[in-house]
């Protein structure tokens, strides 16, 4: 069980694997508060590989606190176009106005502040507390979980919050006591013990004890301490209790071109994708006459109908099975029947200037490819 391992002697052997074996990424290069916290935010949920890009260029548009408080809503969108998720970075805009009137534009160097801010939870906070201040604070994400459990080859529940709390402290205790050389302190960027350890163990889990197929305990520092590795069931932990199944949801996705236009219209504010641009879309499984019909209603005249492809997108608790169908009509303006008002915009700007989710990335694609 976790409480029963010495997880601060083990701060030593995870540091000097961590020294050779650590990835080069942009956010590691200058860890300063906010670029560390819009590098955690970004990598919830999605892959390091696909956030390089989208750090990079989020980071020359908003290089600061400031930059992000003042960004017009639809600019924000665009930048964070392709990640997923759009609440993260609408929470992290109410973070930085939030800063910008209580803290002086900065991050504050405490971990309760870091949580009263809007959608940073107790692994933000931890990150930014310890990668970028030096405090003692566990950051305890899926990846050292997963470590953890299988060194301890303790079966709880990882999903359950009293476990979670149990590996933060027990975490937190190897931060505030670890047993690391002085030339391991040295060695480090202003001696930051607490934000090396973070990072080396959720480089562990990202790199060497992986969720899928089998970890390279060969190459793991803890593997002379991992009970799992020794009694060969890294592959029972961690344990964790099956999800709800995804609701499955069909709908009929409409791409209306007008000449070098394309109709778009806004989401409402709440709710899934909310306030982002999408092609209209209607709940099931359209038929051709259905589709005219729909166009139709709203006051629109089409010239010419074909399917498309058919595509599929996952979200978290909600999977979205869609029917395609392109449709020409001539040139107008959006209609104003019983769907929401539509605006046409040339297609060049809807690919550059309207945060259109990816969840129509099957769609986007005939934007450039059809024409009549």
């Amino acid at each position: 069980m976790l409480k029963d391992i010495r997880l601060e002697q083990m701060a030593g052997p995870l540091l000097e694997w961590f020294s050779g074996n650590a990835r080069k990424l942009p956010w590691r290069d200058d860890p300063s508060p906010y670029r560390v916290w819009v590098s955690e935010i970004m990598l919830q949920q999605t892959r390091v590989e696909a956030v390089r890009p989208y750090f990079e260029r989020f980071l020359r548009k908003l290089p600061d606190v400031w930059a992000l408080a003042a960004c017009p809503e639809d600019e924000l969108l665009k930048l964070w176009e392709g990640l997923g998720y759009y609440n993260r970075v609408r929470n992290m805009q109410k973070a930085a106005q939030e800063m910008t009137e209580k803290y002086g534009g900065c991050l504050p160097a405490d971990e309760k502040a870091l949580l009263g801010l809007k959608g940073i939870g107790r692994y933000t906070a931890g990150a930014v507390a310890s990668i970028a201040y030096g405090l003692p604070a566990p950051a305890v994400d899926g990846n050292v979980l997963r470590v953890l459990t299988r060194v301890a080859a303790d079966p709880t529940d990882i999903k359950k919050q009293s476990f979670k709390e149990e590996v933060e402290d027990a975490v937190r205790a190897m931060l505030m006591h670890p047993d690391v050389s002085e030339k391991q302190k040295e060695s480090l960027r202003d001696g930051n013990v607490s934000g090396a350890v973070n990072q080396a163990l959720m480089e562990l889990g990202a790199t060497v004890c992986v969720p899928n197929g089998t970890p390279g305990c060969g190459e793991c520092p803890w593997s002379v301490f991992c009970i799992a590795a020794r009694e060969g069931r890294t592959g029972d932990f961690p344990v964790k209790s099956r999800p709800k199944a995804r609701k499955v949801e069909e709908r009929t996705v409409l791409v209306i071109r007008s000449g070098d236009k394309v109709a778009i219209r806004r989401r409402p504010k709440k709710g899934l994708l909310a306030g982002l641009y999408e092609f209209p879309n209607v709940e099931g499984v359209l038929s051709r006459d259905e589709v005219l019909a729909l166009v139709k209603k709203m006051r629109l005249s089409p010239t010419h109908i074909w399917e498309l492809d058919n595509a599929k997108h996952i979200f978290s608790h909600i999977e979205w099975h869609m029917q395609g169908y392109a449709v020409r009509v001539p040139e107008q303006k959006g209609g104003e029947g019983e769907e929401p008002e539509l605006i046409f915009v040339d297609v060049k700007d809807a690919k550059e200037r309207y945060a259109i989710p990816s969840a129509f990335a099957a769609y986007t694609g005939y934007l450039a490819e059809w024409t009549v």
